[in-house]
């Protein structure tokens, strides 16, 4: 079969597309895949966490100091600018987390645009935010946040195919850096832009000893967002706790295993568009410029060290997998032939069914009445001032909620009932439970079944103090678990 290629539009068409039909459609398809979950207070675990810190931050209470995670400062600082701006409601970094998938949508179509026409790369630069939400990033995930400044740094690199200059790569380098405080596992993805950005100049004539130069360069500007964050924490005296948090902990945290039975299923959305992607480029479409394309197969494989870098792979990390799909997907939705769009319009009904067959709305709606009648029966049990719901096991946004204290720094209830967690928070996991049970919280929630596998010590002394010292208040449904709320018995 003679393959037919995706021909580059004239200069006239060119000139005659209209420049803002691309945003306002990408626009109409980010709000229409993420507005089910708009203003929906757990429409996951992570980002419930992030706001919290974010919030708390600025009220004064430190990150990593007061409020434990291992996340990069750069993302708590993203939830606190959004809640700055919109308030403590969850629509707040919603909102934000809109306009950056809209971002990541806008830079796949151009990076697309050279590789297929305005309707192939169209559908591209739509499929962005239809596929990211079939891996939890439907709301605040760090997935949604990093992705599109990756996706920034590789257009800096692969936008101008006749030079890249060396201000370009610097800023691409930037890029990734900014990444990297947003998550660490960025790393592999910085470590394949920096190997293209190497590549082009040697390509364009640069010497071994300038390449060598640059490379040290680069490094060290990938290296200063981070190098900023410590030195703000070190200068606030929260330096150790910076460190601790941000590296020595990674190291020290069980790893649960990268293989998972229900992997190979997680990863048919992503690995099916490549799949055929890779089958149009050998038959149907050849990539025109073939360069282009195996810098996006760098980027890709990149992404492939992101997901399976952690010792625990869970199923969200899949979405930073979606643009590396989409990119070597590319020749498919370059191809004119009715049987490429035809199985592209296949893929796009496939992936409309996590939005209607699976109810999204259902179920966010059940989140939020679970979540508000939680807090109605706790908010007036607790306060700022000393009388401090736990949250053993069960959603955190309760904590904001309510408006109450926390008796810990460990405020992610998976640090103290994880046995993952167990030798990696710099304290004993055990001996923190038994700390805040002394305190006789108000209120301590918890949840019918574990989403980990939990402390077997920490989870009986919990027990024990429900058994004895507690009765139930209140309880609802989220997801497939039964939350519970238990009030302090009067003595």
């Amino acid at each position: 079969m003679t393959a037919l290629r995706a021909l580059p539009l004239t200069a006239s068409q060119a000139r005659g597309e209209a420049r803002w039909f691309a945003p306002v459609i990408l626009a109409l398809m980010v709000v229409a895949t993420r507005a089910i979950w708009l203003g929906d207070p757990a429409a996951d675990y992570d980002e419930q966490l992030y706001s919290l810190i974010g919030l708390r931050w600025l009220d004064g209470a430190l990150p990593y100091a007061d409020l434990w995670d291992r996340k990069p400062a750069g993302l708590f600082a993203l939830f606190a600018v959004a809640h700055a701006i919109g308030g403590p409601s969850p629509v707040a970094y919603q909102v934000m987390a809109m306009g950056f998938t809209l971002a990541g949508s806008l830079l796949v179509y151009a990076l697309a645009r050279p590789l297929a026409d305005r309707w192939g790369a169209l559908l591209a630069g739509s499929a962005y935010p239809l596929i990211l939400p079939l891996y939890g990033s439907h709301a605040g995930q760090s997935e949604v946040f990093f992705l599109p400044i990756l996706l920034g740094a590789l257009y800096l690199l692969t936008g101008d195919r006749r030079h890249l200059g060396f201000r370009r790569a610097a800023a691409a380098m930037l890029l990734g850096g900014l990444a990297l405080q947003v998550k660490y596992t960025a790393l592999p993805v910085c470590a394949a832009l920096g190997g293209l950005a190497l590549y082009r100049l040697h390509r364009q004539g640069a010497k071994p000893s300038t390449l060598l130069r640059n490379a040290t360069l680069f490094a060290a500007i990938g290296i200063a967002p981070t190098a900023m964050a410590a030195a703000i924490f070190f200068s606030l005296g929260a330096g150790e706790a910076f460190w601790w948090a941000n590296f020595g902990s990674f190291f020290l945290r069980e790893g649960a295993g990268r293989w998972r039975g229900e992997l190979p299923i997680a990863l048919l959305p992503v690995v099916v568009p490549v799949l055929l992607g890779l089958w149009a480029a050998l038959r149907l479409a050849p990539p025109r410029d073939g360069a282009l394309y195996a810098s996006y197969a760098v980027f890709a494989a990149g992404l492939v060290g992101t997901v399976f870098l952690p010792g625990t792979l869970y199923l969200y990390y899949l979405a930073a997998l979606v643009p590396a799909s989409l990119l070597l997907a590319l020749p498919l939705f370059a191809s004119p032939r009715p049987l490429a769009r035809g199985m592209v319009l296949l893929m796009f009904g496939f992936y409309a069914l996590f939005y209607v067959g699976l109810d999204q709305t259902g179920k966010s709606a059940q989140r939020r009445a679970s979540v508000g009648h939680l807090t109605q029966a706790i908010a007036p049990l607790v306060d700022r001032n000393g009388e401090c719901l736990w949250i053993f096991d069960g959603p955190s946004v309760l904590y904001t909620r309510t408006n109450s204290c926390i008796p810990t720094r460990f405020v992610y209830p998976d640090h103290l009932n994880n046995a993952l967690e167990t030798n990696a928070l710099g304290v004993d996991q055990t001996k923190e439970v038994a700390r805040i049970l002394s305190t006789r919280p108000p209120v301590i929630v918890t949840a019918s079944d574990p989403l980990t596998r939990q402390n077997a010590v920490a989870r009986k002394l919990v027990a024990n103090a429900l058994k004895r010292d507690y009765e139930p208040l209140a309880n609802a449904e989220l997801g497939k678990r039964t939350v519970r709320a238990w009030r302090r018995r009067a003595r």
